[in-house]
């Protein structure tokens, strides 16, 4: 085994952070070191099954070193007919199979339309029956999360369908990966929407940006809880942008702690407070001046 310094800069670390997989770190790693990815499995002890979920998770991360590949063709998308779909279900056994499948887990039976859109995933993005029944579940626990008590459409599934396309994931444990990286970034948004006092509803699309962004600073709990506190003080309530004003200027100057906040408080009103002083000065001199 080969031993490097490793450079890992800040954007890599807190990926690595925020995927909570001691593998993938491990792994990412070795590689960096300047080791050979097939030679994980002995170097480090690794099952084949415990290699390929840590190196599915580095490459849902942009941290594996090979490219991702979209498996979405170039060109239009194509358009498929119910003849497609009659023959599809006459003469391949899986799509039969994969289409019993889905309308279990939706609870329902799908018409031409949605078998059109199921023959889609299977012909043109290439998705495995097994990862389509993954994808399937994903997006009926997340529309769950949302408070839709009713089971996705295949529209909705679609589109998901094909950003899994364009991150590459085709793969069982590709696509675990990703739902874990998922599930620990719904985790983190809950505990800023706990922090924000935000109950029974789900955040807008903008007040979602805004908390990525937040969210990507790595900021512990007390600082925003500290950031949240101020913006209310001086606002009223929750203000967003009020609040990420905050923590954009904290981040800049490299707060990272309650502590570290307190003190550059204290810096900055001890120097208002003599720069006021100095400006006093200057005009009991005027003064003394004026009187001679």
């Amino acid at each position: 085994m080969n031993i490097q310094p490793i450079h890992i800069d800040t954007a890599e670390l807190r990926k690595l952070l925020g995927t909570s997989s001691g593998d993938a770190a491990l792994l990412f790693l070795y590689i960096r070191s300047g080791n050979d990815p097939q030679t994980a499995c002995a170097q480090l002890n690794f099952t084949s099954t415990r290699l390929s979920c840590a190196a599915a998770t580095l490459r849902q991360l942009g941290l594996w070193p090979e490219e991702k590949r979209s498996a979405i063709a170039p060109g239009e998308r194509p358009q498929y007919s119910e003849k497609d779909v009659l023959e599809a279900m006459d003469q391949q056994a899986s799509f039969r199979l994969l289409r019993g499948e889905v309308q279990r887990l939706l609870g329902r039976n799908l018409n031409t339309e949605d078998l059109k859109i199921l023959l889609g995933f299977q012909h043109y993005l290439g998705l495995p029956p097994e990862v389509v029944s993954v994808l399937v579940t994903f997006c009926k626990d997340r529309a769950r999360m949302r408070g839709n008590l009713r089971a996705p459409s295949l529209r909705t599934i679609e589109k998901e369908a094909y950003h899994w396309a364009e991150l590459g994931i085709d793969t069982l444990e590709s696509a675990a990966a990703y739902i874990q990286t998922q599930n620990n970034r719904n985790s983190k948004i809950h505990q800023l929407m706990d922090i924000l006092q935000i109950r029974g509803r789900t955040l807008t699309a903008a007040e979602e940006r805004f908390a990525n962004a937040w969210l990507g600073m790595e900021l512990p709990r007390e600082v925003i809880a500290l950031a949240y506190e101020r913006t209310c003080l001086n606002t009223g309530g929750l203000n967003w942008n009020y609040m990420n004003k905050i923590l954009t200027r904290w981040q800049e100057a490299g707060f990272k702690t309650v502590e570290d906040i307190r003190t550059g408080d204290r810096k900055s009103t001890e120097k208002t407070a003599k720069r006021q002083l100095d400006e006093d000065e200057k005009a009991a001199i005027a003064r003394m001046l004026q009187e001679v």
